[in-house]
């Protein structure tokens, strides 16, 4: 009698568990599809060499963030970047509530970041041991404009400066 019930018991009791797992593996394939994807981590710097001692704005990445209220601000700093042969690879805002002009690279004394800071009127530099030596300029409401007279190349000591990577232009014209 025991082995009879157990019979018809053991069918529903099976169906039961399975459709728990079939539910569990939906759940966790849905979480994991709309799940953000993690950005790729940057490339490291690479040494280029500096010609004469001197860093030549071209050789120099910039990312520029508006943290301020006023529209347009990242727009029109990385604008007056790029004429004066910035490399600018990022524009948009940032969630940092920024007041003075913020310039923040691997470190301080970095040339790629004393050089960046020539551009700017009352900026305060910050390090964040970023491994690609890009530099972010983070822009707020009391920017106070940039230096009109900043030269486009900067005076360093070292032979080579550990620079963010450029594409060849192979990789370009493969994308």
């Amino acid at each position: 009698m025991i082995g009879r019930i157990f019979r018809i018991v053991r069918t529903p009791i099976t169906l039961m568990i399975l459709l728990g797992v079939l539910m569990y593996g939906a759940w966790w394939g849905y979480t994991n599809v709309i799940r953000p994807m993690p950005e790729a981590a940057p490339e490291p710097c690479v040494n280029q060499t500096v010609a004469k001692g001197q860093l030549k704005s071209s050789q120099v990445t910039v990312r520029v963030y508006n943290g301020g209220d006023r529209v347009g601000l990242a727009g029109d700093v990385a604008r007056s970047l790029k004429s004066k042969g910035f490399v600018v690879s990022r524009t948009t805002n940032t969630e940092e509530n920024i007041q003075k002009t913020v310039i923040v690279g691997a470190g301080a004394k970095n040339p790629e970041v004393l050089f960046v800071k020539t551009f700017f009127k009352d900026a305060v530099v910050r390090a964040d041991k970023r491994t690609d030596n890009s530099v972010d300029i983070l822009v707020g409401n009391k920017y106070a404009g940039l230096n009109k007279s900043a030269k486009t190349s900067y005076e360093v000591k070292a032979k080579t400066v550990c620079l963010p990577a450029r594409p060849t232009p192979t990789a370009i014209a493969a994308n």
